[in-house]
């Protein structure tokens, strides 16, 4: 029997506690129908006995409280809501816990934004993470040691799991359930809850909304000057000009701020604009391309599927309704 701890932190996200609670149990109803033995055992565990959510609209009754659990093989901390500070202080009981019982051997995965208090172990440092695209850059700067991987659905290492965003963390769960019985059982569960089980991607959902939370004058003023003459060919030698800096200096800049190589950051800006005409215009691929300053198609093509995971038509294909009426 596998004993899979399900944490119950203050400010969580519900559905993240009764999803893999619902998985592992209706793996066990499968388990059950084949005359196989349950594998799962699964325990709602929290600091106190009850644990109010979403302001007091949910709550739940965590089935044991972290001093009752000696030895658990699985640990799963759920996303969490709001201010993400915030709930790590709410919630800094369960560190030390966590910790403890990693050193003993046991596996812990962090779901969407529960990669944050995951991280606040310390278990995460030097090591890759993921986590909801659109707090990434929040992530970094609260836990610079860690390595986070942009775009990817779930990430492994030294018994430590992670999730994309949202409902990516579906595919950690398939995947844990994988490991832990066969890809049969696991196949099964992503067709009764209608999930695609070899998603690796979750950079088609991204939003790039540029990374301008800092301080650097210089850096701001090019990021300004490439959001707004998204149509031109624009190069490194004369961004450095425009806000009268060094090329290198300018360079070791804007990626310390950014997280971003100037030509990247660039890049991101013109496919985010495309997205947004594949979703909203009946404009060809062509036509997108040559309006953020492309002109070599197979060059485009490349650039887009490495940051959204698709090609231009897939893209087009998947998000425009307007293109189907």
């Amino acid at each position: 029997m596998m004993h899979v701890s399900i944490l119950v932190p203050e400010s969580s996200v519900l559905q993240a506690i009764a999803d893999p609670q619902y998985l592992f149990s209706a793996v066990n109803q499968f388990l059950a129908v084949a005359k196989l033995q349950s594998l799962f055992q699964v325990h709602l565990v929290g600091l106190k006995s009850q644990v109010k959510l979403n302001n007091g609209l949910y709550t739940v009754n965590p089935t044991h409280l972290i001093g009752e659990i000696e030895k658990t093989d699985l640990i799963i901390i759920p996303a969490l809501f709001g201010d993400m500070k915030m709930a790590i202080d709410k919630n800094a009981d369960f560190l030390p816990w966590i910790k403890e019982h990693y050193e003993k051997g046991t596996e812990v995965a962090s779901l969407c934004v529960g990669a944050f208090l995951l991280a606040a172990t310390g278990l995460l440092d030097g090591k890759k993470c993921s986590t909801h695209w659109g707090f990434q850059n929040e992530f970094r700067a609260l836990f610079p040691k860690v390595e986070v991987v942009e775009g990817s659905i779930l990430t492994e290492e030294s018994r430590l799991y992670s999730s994309g965003g949202a409902n990516s963390y579906w595919n950690l769960l398939l995947h844990l359930v994988e490991k832990y019985t066969d890809r049969p059982t696991a196949i099964l569960a992503s067709k009764y809850f209608a999930i695609d089980i070899d998603r690796e991607s979750q950079s088609a959902f991204a939003l790039f909304q540029g990374q301008k939370n800092h301080t650097d004058e210089a850096v701001r003023k090019a990021q300004d000057f490439i959001e707004k003459n998204i149509e031109e060919r624009i190069s490194i030698d004369e961004l450095a000009e425009h806000v009268s800096l060094g090329r290198r200096s300018f360079e070791r800049r804007f990626k310390s701020v950014t997280n971003n190589s100037v030509l990247e950051y660039i890049n991101r800006v013109k496919i985010e604009f495309a997205k947004r005409n594949f979703e909203n215009s009946r404009k060809n691929i062509n036509e997108v391309m040559f309006e953020i300053g492309y002109t070599d198609t197979k060059s485009f093509r490349t650039i887009f599927k490495k940051m959204t995971g698709l090609t231009p038509v897939e893209y087009r294909n998947k998000y425009n309704k307007v293109m189907m009426n």
